[in-house]
């Protein structure tokens, strides 16, 4: 059996899980009670942050790497593109921008806007995170000008990539979401696939739940 280990970016994780028709559980890491309290999470990451993922003998972290060995190990499936095809391109992209470009740049400008002392919380770091993301944020706008997906016409798994980031800028970091970010989302997440993860992942749909979505 798969077990994720923790919600956050652990979504990504359980919604793939769910659009593959995958058997898992979900364990749940509660960070704010704090990892060394959890010697079980920690003997499958010492690191103590989330996701983790154990498959059989198998243990992995960070979500964009566990998205790529789900899809590889139990694929094929149209939500990875072969390399061959057109679209194979724009998905790899759009897979990591999700994270490297978006997710990880706004968990800097959340973690000081929560966690920092009132005069750092507007500090060069938090600043030049939020110029990263909106950066790479201008590649997503342009995506959506030409296409409903990142890799084009077709859900994929960069789908799930990129609409995390942008539901975790709305929901920790208040950023506002275009027009076009907002159809966006709304088609990504009309899905039964999305709806079974949001079930799931309780936490996450309080959260959600509490920002009146």
């Amino acid at each position: 059996m798969i077990t994720v280990y923790g919600e956050g970016r652990g979504f990504r994780v359980v919604w793939l899980l769910e659009e593959m028709g995958l058997p898992y559980r979900l364990r749940p890491v509660d960070m704010l009670a704090g990892v060394e309290n959890d010697p079980v999470f920690l003997a499958i990451n010492p690191a103590g942050f989330i996701p983790a993922l154990q498959d059989g003998d198998a243990i992995m972290v960070e979500s964009i790497a566990i998205m790529e060995y789900l899809l590889a190990r139990y694929g094929p499936t149209p939500l990875a593109p072969d390399p061959h095809d057109p679209a194979f391109p724009a998905y790899q992209q759009f897979l990591h921008l999700g994270e490297a470009g978006l997710a990880a740049s706004m968990f800097f400008v959340v973690v000081a806007k929560m966690l920092a002392p009132e005069d750092e919380k507007d500090n060069w770091g938090a600043r030049k995170a939020m110029q990263t993301f909106e950066s790479r944020r201008t590649i997503v706008a342009r995506r959506l000008a030409h296409a409903p997906y990142m890799a084009g016409d077709t859900f994929t798994a960069a789908d799930i990539s990129i609409t995390y980031a942008l539901q975790f800028a709305r929901r920790a970091g208040g950023v506002p979401l275009t027009e076009a970010e907002q159809a966006y989302v709304a088609r990504t997440t009309n899905r039964d696939g999305y709806r079974r993860a949001m079930d799931t992942c309780a936490a996450t749909k309080e959260w959600a739940e509490a920002l009146g979505e």
